[in-house]
Order: C-alpha cells, then structure tokens, then sequence
C-alpha cells in the first residue's frame, strides 16, 4: 500500500461519522435503572480515539453536534479523548429539538444469558443533516492547504443516517483518492438503521456503491452478509474450540468480495461466538496481498462490554499498516486490542499499547506491581 510517511501531513487518520452520548446503566437495564454512566461513542468515531488514546496517533473527527449543552456534554467527553475536533461543524439548536438535536445511545452490557442490548435515539441529529458540498475535503486532505491525512475511515453506520449521509460519505471518499489517503470502511450493519428505510436490500445498494471506492474494507460475518450480500457457508456451525467459525468459509467468502471488488488491498473481519454475554470465543483474519493472516484464536474470552470490540479491532489493525509492521502483526494488535477494550466499561479503549503488546505475546493476567 501507498501510506503518506508519517509527519508529511497533519493527521495520521481522519475519520467521519457521528459521535453520541452514550447511556450506560452499568449493571441494571435500561427499562428499570435510576441511573446512567455517561460516556462518548460511535463507529468510526471510536476507530479515531483508540488510535490517539492507546496508540499515540494524530487523529481527528468529521461530524457534527447540536449547540446545547447536550453537545458541550459530548465535545467536553471527546476533549478528554484526544481526538482533534477541528472539523467539528456546531448546528444552531432550536430550543426543543424539533429540526435538531443529538444522538442519545442506550446501552445494557448483557449478562449470561441476557444478551447485551441497545437502543437508540437518534432520528433528526445534527450529522445526519450532512449534505454534499458544505464541507471543504479538498482542503481537510491537502497537504499544502496545512491540512492531509495518511488514512480516512468511514462506515457503514454513517451511511445509515439518512439519504444524505452515503452522498456525503462518497464525496469524502473520492476526495480521499484524489489526495493519495488510503480509505477504510467498516460495514457496521445495524438493523434497527436500515429496517425503516428499505432493510437490507437497501443496505446493500448503499454499500455496494461505496464499496468501489475503498482499499481496507472491515466488518465481521453479518455486516458482509447483510450489508454485501455474500453468504458464508457454515456460519452456523459454532466450533467452541477455537475462534468461534471455521475460518475456510471465511476465507471462501473474502475470496468472493476481492474477486467482486478488486479494488480491496485488505479485507479484515473479526469472529465472535457468544457462548453467553460475557464469555465470546474471540479471534480474527486479515487478507493482504493473496495472504490470509489469522490471529491466535482466544477461547473463552471474559467480556464486561462488548460493545466497541470491533472498532477496538479496527484501530489496532490500522495501528500496524500505519507503523509498517505487516500483515500479522496488524491483525493480532487488532484482535489484542479489541479483546482489552471489551474488559473495561464504556465503548473506547482504556487499554495502553505495552498492554495490547503484552496479550499479543500471550501474557497472562498475573497482577502487574
């Protein structure tokens, strides 16, 4: 891959999506809590801040948030994560929410048996009014304008938003291209985006034509079922084991999408299978340059909140094309720092980089003194 060298342009990786307050109560439910731990998150967003808090990186986030104090809320939280918020556009609000507001993220953690689940509110929101053409990408990705970038990160979430959103994305994609940054997508397909505007035909259309237009394409098996359209053989027979699939039928089905969508360079998915809410059968692969990489697979794997594993595994990922350490080392940082970050509250990284070198080289959970 052809990467920007580091420090010839102001951001390592740019990424583009919305940023919400995300409403944790803890060990309760939603339904019947009294109260919520408050904490910043979203899909690509999170991608930004795992590369800046765990990985040092210079990092910077597109959005944009209703001027309350419901947004300070949320600029004040991503301020403490380091991401930098230059490209952060304040919407004048209208007292009531009634044209526009921000995005409200309820979210249990699971327990055993109960499943973890989510629920959203998020209809109106500030970045989902994004229309082509109000932001400058010519002069984020220039390099001679004081700006640029080596990477920029979107996904399938953003593009979920509203009709205007994956216009938006593309034109940010193709700006991408022109100025040399390497563009990675993560498929994120959730349901409850897609059910009220066209479903999964819907999700398709959108991320087939997006998807010519990225060189890392991420996702685990249902985003590329749902959001591509592949279907991975097998996908149901749970091997408890080892990582949780066979990887042969992903490897089959990666096969699929680089022969449908040639412009791929790398297609990284993450396995999961959840033998309860808090224990997962854990692993991942990366295809790079006709070579499948596979990392070592964690059985059993203690989870307290899984919600942020995957864009925990994509910072990882990038983390080690951008630093030039290969293929292999790319997917076990991601898989390592996607398990870490599912040990600790919240939907961002806690976790240091000697701690993700640590599991990488199999170390034990020995109190560290």
């Amino acid at each position: 891959m052809n990467i920007h060298p580091a420090g010839s342009v102001r951001f390592d990786l740019i990424s583009l999506g919305e940023v919400m307050l995300r409403l944790d109560p803890g060990e309760s439910r939603v339904s019947t809590t009294r109260q919520f731990q408050a904490w910043e998150g979203g899909g690509e967003y999170n991608v930004a801040r795992g590369l800046r808090r765990c990985f040092g990186l210079r990092t910077a986030i597109v959005t944009a948030l209703a001027d309350n104090p419901v947004g300070r809320l949320v600029e004040d939280l991503m301020l403490q994560g380091g991401v930098h918020l230059d490209h952060l556009r304040w919407v004048r609000y209208d007292g009531v929410g009634r044209a526009v507001r921000n995005g409200l993220n309820f979210t249990e953690r699971g327990f055993g048996i109960r499943a973890a689940l989510g629920c959203s509110d998020r209809g109106h929101t500030a970045v989902s009014q994004l229309k082509p053409g109000e932001i400058d990408w010519d002069a984020i990705f220039d390099s001679a304008r004081g700006g640029g970038a080596r990477w920029f990160h979107t996904g399938g979430i953003f593009a979920a938003l509203s009709e205007s959103t994956p216009l938006v994305a593309r034109e940010a994609m193709l700006a991408a291209r022109r100025h040399g940054v390497l563009v990675s997508y993560d498929l994120n397909y959730r349901d409850s985006l897609w059910k009220s505007i066209g479903g999964k035909q819907r999700a398709q259309e959108v991320n087939t034509e997006l998807a010519p237009l990225v060189d890392v394409m991420l996702g685990n098996e249902e985003d590329f079922t749902a959001a591509l359209g592949f279907h991975i053989e097998g996908a149901e027979d749970l091997d408890q084991q080892s990582s949780g699939l066979d990887t042969a039928h992903f490897r089959a089905m990666i096969r699929q999408a680089v022969g449908r969508f040639p412009n791929f360079q790398i297609v990284a998915t993450t396995l999961r299978n959840a033998r309860t809410a808090t224990v997962n059968d854990w692993g991942a692969i990366c295809y790079c340059n006709g070579e499948f990489y596979e990392a070592r697979p964690m059985a059993g794997l203690e989870i307290l909140d899984r919600v942020g594993g995957g864009d925990s595994f994509a910072s990882g990922l990038i983390y080690g094309f951008l630093a030039g350490k290969g293929a292999q080392w790319a997917v076990d940082c991601g898989c390592a720092h996607g398990a870490l970050a599912m040990t600790t509250p919240g939907d961002t990284t806690m976790v240091t980089l000697s701690e993700v070198e640590r599991v990488m080289q199999g170390g034990s959970a020995r109190v560290q003194r």
